[in-house]
């Protein structure tokens, strides 16, 4: 039996009009906001994750696992009512999907194989005013399982009145990621293609990197920018990434980090610092903003994995062991050489 540790990871609510259009599973670690256009305010939390998840900041907000075939396992939620009466509340798994470097959880109740294995205890659940109720989350994968990893969203959904002939919902979800194939599934990975530097119509910078995700797992990229002028003591940053790229395994998009401040032409050496969950990896190139609005041509970069300066200190510390025990065997074998001279 797999143990478990607390945790408080809260859903921000989501209000969408149900006229069948995807909206995405959307997450953050604060109170859900109350919406005067909607029926009523509801979040959902994830009460508890594996131990062996604990130190994986995704596995606090997400239902992360890797489950053999035939596995059974079990995940508390709690739902929680912000407003002043009593919420009925439906709780089901739908579909999702990474598409274009956002997770979208699927409109209504679409299934794919991971919602399908999922069920809820409780399908409707009464909250009261200012309250909690929990829930429990069961993911049972068959037998005959393929290997891979699937993507689904738990709602919490409450259905409201009709505002301009359109049926209000107020949903919130937790997104799920779900691999299939064992202890060993394949390590999270991915590397930068290129970073451009461009200005836009306001004379703004922006920096793109094209990320590809080499690895078997999916991604949620967040990280900095730093510029340091190539001649010269000048610096920028960090810029924050914008947030919202996700990367399913062999799925290629750009991440945007906007430099807030105005910059000058350059060039620039770029250091962008990107992770997901405990993965993270820094990626250099040399750039050079226009002059005006445009696009630079993309410059190629280089990658430094985290740990990678450990690594060459572990290296050099080799290299020269190996020096001094050089030296020391050819001062030994000349000693021996005269004594045997001498001899």
């Amino acid at each position: 039996m797999r143990s478990f540790v607390p945790v408080l990871a809260l859903a921000a609510a989501v209000l969408i009009a149900a006229t069948g259009a995807a909206s995405p599973a959307t997450n953050a670690a604060a109170p859900p906001r109350s919406s005067d256009s909607g029926p009523g305010s509801v979040g959902v939390r994830l009460v508890d994750i594996p131990v062996d998840l604990a130190d994986d900041p995704r596995a606090r907000h997400y239902i992360i696992d890797n489950l053999r075939p035939g596995t059974t396992v079990h995940r508390r939620i709690e739902v929680l009512n912000t407003t002043d009466s009593t919420l009925h509340v439906e709780v089901y798994p739908a579909a999702a999907t990474i598409t274009h470097g956002s997770f979208v959880g699927a409109a209504g109740r679409k299934r794919n194989e991971l919602s399908s294995w999922t069920r809820l205890r409780h399908r409707t659940l009464d909250v009261p005013a200012h309250d909690t109720v929990r829930d429990t989350v069961t993911i049972a994968v068959p037998r005959d399982a393929a290997p891979g990893e699937s993507y689904a969203v738990v709602w919490a959904q409450v259905r409201g009145g009709r505002g301009g002939g359109v049926a209000l919902v107020s949903r919130t979800g937790i997104r799920m990621y779900v691999s299939v194939g064992g202890h060993n599934p394949p390590a999270p990975n991915f590397t930068a293609r290129t970073m451009t530097a461009e200005r836009g119509p306001d004379g703004r910078a922006i920096v793109r990197a094209r990320i590809i995700n080499t690895g078997g797992r999916a991604l949620d990229l967040s990280g900095t920018l730093k510029l340091a002028s190539v001649s010269g003591s000048l610096s920028a940053g960090p810029y924050q990434v914008q947030l919202g790229t996700s990367l399913a395994p062999h799925q290629s998009e750009p991440v945007m980090i906007p430099v807030t401040d105005q910059v000058a032409d350059g060039p620039w050496r770029a250091t962008l610092e990107l992770r997901s969950g405990l993965l993270v990896k820094k990626f250099h190139a040399k750039i050079k903003f226009p002059r005006t609005s445009g696009i630079s041509p993309a410059a190629a970069v280089d990658t430094e994995a985290s740990g990678g300066g450990a690594l060459k200190m572990l290296v050099a510390g080799i290299l020269l062991l190996s020096t001094a025990l050089l030296i020391a065997s050819a001062r030994i074998r000349r000693r021996h050489g005269r004594r045997t001279a001498d001899a």
